[in-house]
């Protein structure tokens, strides 16, 4: 090969390099679409319609393998470094945003958050560092924001001119993540908050109420900044998702850019699905069938919201987990401190962001974890550190995890999360024991803890004369060679080495030959029995409930109560003890936004029927006459609530079941 051949191959090679990086960001190839409504949507298997998501949606297996991601919610609102949600409580007097917006730039009638934006400079940012320090703590996909509830968007936006090309780092943030992502092969998301930013961002029209300043409009007022602020909500217009058509069209016109012109794998939306009508129904179809027209028919992509999915979608719940396994993958998403740069928050530890990984990965679901960036879009030594323990626990466990699928039961242990969002910090110790699968004769059993006796009881592996499975080998990821142990029916023993291999949760990897030949609820823990008050009467409540398919508790206007029971063949159970018989007035409090559903309420031979009608919202709980059960005889009796029918069911909330001693 001549000097001039050479040439010519090195500037191929060159151009070829640089098509490959541009690949992710280039402009997608012209989908067909067609008119829905007042919008457009790629043509394909999907239409806008609940049923037809539920009828034809599969979730992608690249998802389902994945089990952890790693999210960068980051943004202007990084610039004052006090945390989330800065440019809204900036203009609520009093707040301590809005004291530290006033000491440190001025007040907001004259520097407001128009006047943040231009100081988030990211100077320091280095998405190709990041992510390999991200791919090698474990992240399989990775989400950028797209934009805030601040209306700032992280795109080339040609729609809005408040945009990071434009403004701020004058850098395309999406698609420097996405490049950076996709080079290192780590599927790519975005998130949009988009949808609750119109009612959000309307305090910034309105102006301090006392002080000096009083009646003195803040800078959202201004009409010449009113594409970044929003136009005026008109009255009443005040929940989390406008009401206003308007509203919804431009956030339609906006997302779909993002969309089309990013192609994510994976689009996340911060509340249910956006305005609870065809709109944001549209753009669920849109991305899916954009998606199937990229890859010869099949969906490959993610939509996660704060909705029961029902198979539709994936589910996210922030800052919290699911009690047990779910029938269809979820997702929690969460962060190692504030959402947005916090100079007063603590990080958490590698232990945590660990053990939440195994509890979630054991219940079918993934965690997305925010590894906080500060203002230059570098990382804390806490972060980092966090992230580096993080990768050292991965190369030894990491195939317990990827790819890996529920078994019968989640686990076993003292902790029990009720759970719902807003619920992630829990004391797990040795005892606290979670299950994922591989294959048909692979079993992986965590540890989330290290025995102080070297010593490890499975209690949910006992071996009683309905067990079929055999266990045939039992090791440890990270030791070297196998471990004895017994089999009986306390459960399954291990003898641990001396030396744990790794920090914060073990994995015991167990090999069987019939893995689904376990009998795990023979051996779990008895339902506790309710005793009654000194009045003899009784209150069944949501923690004390043995809860039957996919049923969990979460809070809902303070209080725990039954959710998500969408399903008809689920139900809730409790042991009580009755000290003599009697009859006893039963009462349910319950709440629905569906127009009736009928229950049924027993025990023993006795059968009472329940109907509720809508209480208007979920957290607005209403007391439900149910009837008279009488009791005959002494003793542990056993009330249950279920549906009545697959016809008659409806979602309902259930916070409590009253029985009330009626007089002789």
């Amino acid at each position: 090969m001549n000097s001039q051949e050479a040439t010519i191959l090195t500037s191929i090679a060159a151009l070829l390099a640089l098509a490959l990086s541009c690949q992710s960001t280039s402009k997608a190839v012209a989908v067909p679409e067609k008119l829905v409504g007042n919008v457009k949507i790629a043509q394909g298997p999907f239409d806008p319609t609940f049923n037809s998501f539920a009828k034809t949606y599969q979730y992608p297996e690249w998802f389902r393998d994945a089990k952890l991601g790693i999210w960068a919610h980051w943004g202007p609102q990084a610039v004052p470094m006090m945390g989330d949600w800065y440019a809204k409580h900036m203009y609520v007097q009093g707040h301590p945003q809005y004291k530290h917006h006033l000491e440190t730039y001025g007040h907001p009638s004259k520097a407001g958050y128009k006047d943040i934006i231009p100081l988030w400079k990211a100077e320091k940012w280095d998405p190709d560092r990041l992510m390999a320090m991200y791919k090698k703590a474990g992240a399989k996909y990775f989400v950028s924001m797209g934009s805030h509830h601040d209306n700032f968007y992280l795109w080339n936006s040609k729609l809005h001119k408040w945009n990071s090309v434009n403004m701020g780092p004058k850098r395309d943030v999406v698609a420097d993540w996405q490049k950076a992502a996709k080079s290192l092969g780590l599927r790519f998301g975005v998130s949009e908050h988009l949808g609750a930013s119109f009612t959000w961002f309307q305090d910034s029209h309105k102006s301090d109420k006392t002080g000096p300043l009083a009646n003195l409009p803040y800078d959202g007022a201004d009409p010449q900044y009113q594409d970044l602020f929003h136009f005026p909500a008109k009255p009443g217009d005040t929940s989390w998702y406008s009401n206003d058509p308007k509203w919804h069209a431009q956030w339609y016109e906006r997302i779909k850019e993002l969309v089309d012109n990013y192609q994510p794998d994976l689009l996340y939306t911060d509340g249910g699905v956006p305005f609870n009508n065809e709109v944001g129904r549209s753009m669920i179809a849109h991305l899916y069938n954009s998606s199937a027209a990229r890859n010869a028919g099949k969906t490959d992509v993610v939509y996660t919201c704060k909705q029961q999915s029902n198979g539709m979608w994936v589910e996210d719940l922030e800052r919290g987990v699911m009690p047990g396994i779910r029938p269809h993958p979820w997702q929690t998403d969460t962060s190692i401190g504030d959402w947005y740069y916090n100079k007063n928050w603590k990080y958490r530890g590698a232990d945590w962001v660990i053990q939440m990984l195994v509890d979630i990965v054991s219940k079918n679901g993934n965690l997305l974890i925010n590894v906080v960036q500060r203002p230059d879009g570098s990382l804390d030594p806490e972060a980092e550190r966090t992230l580096d323990e993080m990768a050292a626990w991965i190369a030894i466990n990491g195939e317990a995890i990827y790819g890996t699928r529920p078994w019968l039961i989640h686990g076993e242990g003292p902790i029990r999360a009720k759970g719902g969002s807003f619920g992630e910090d829990f004391k797990y110790s040795a005892s606290d024991i979670r299950f994922t699968t591989q294959g048909d004769k692979t079993l992986y059993a965590f540890a989330l803890g290290w025995p102080t006796d070297a010593k490890l009881t499975i209690r949910s592996l006992a071996k009683f004369p309905e067990v079929t499975a055999k266990i045939t080998a039992v090791s440890l990821l990270g030791h070297p060679g196998q471990l004895q142990f017994s089999h009986n029916a306390d459960g399954l023993t291990i003898q641990l080495p001396p030396n744990k291999p790794c920090n914060y949760a073990v994995a015991l990897k167990i090999t069987s030959e019939n893995l689904r030949g376990f009998k795990p609820e023979l051996a779990a823990p008895k339902v506790q029995t309710i005793q009654p008050d000194p009045s003899g009467n009784f209150t069944l409540n949501p923690d004390d409930a043995d809860l039957k398919g996919t049923l969990h508790t979460e809070n809902q206007g303070g209080q725990p109560n039954i959710g998500f029971w969408d399903n008809s063949t689920d139900s809730a159970a409790w042991k009580v003890s009755f000290k003599q018989p009697g009859k006893f007035k039963v009462t349910a409090s319950c709440a629905t936004t569906h127009p009736e559903s009928v229950f049924i309420i027993e025990a023993a031979t006795e059968r009472l029927g329940g109907k509720l009608t809508s209480t208007g919202a979920w957290d607005k709980f209403t007391e439900v006459d149910v009837g008279t059960l009488e009791i005959k005889q002494p003793g542990n009796q056993t009330i249950a609530i279920h549906p009545r029918d697959a016809e008659s069911w409806k979602a309902i909330n259930l916070r409590w079941i009253k029985l009330t001693k009626t007089t002789p």
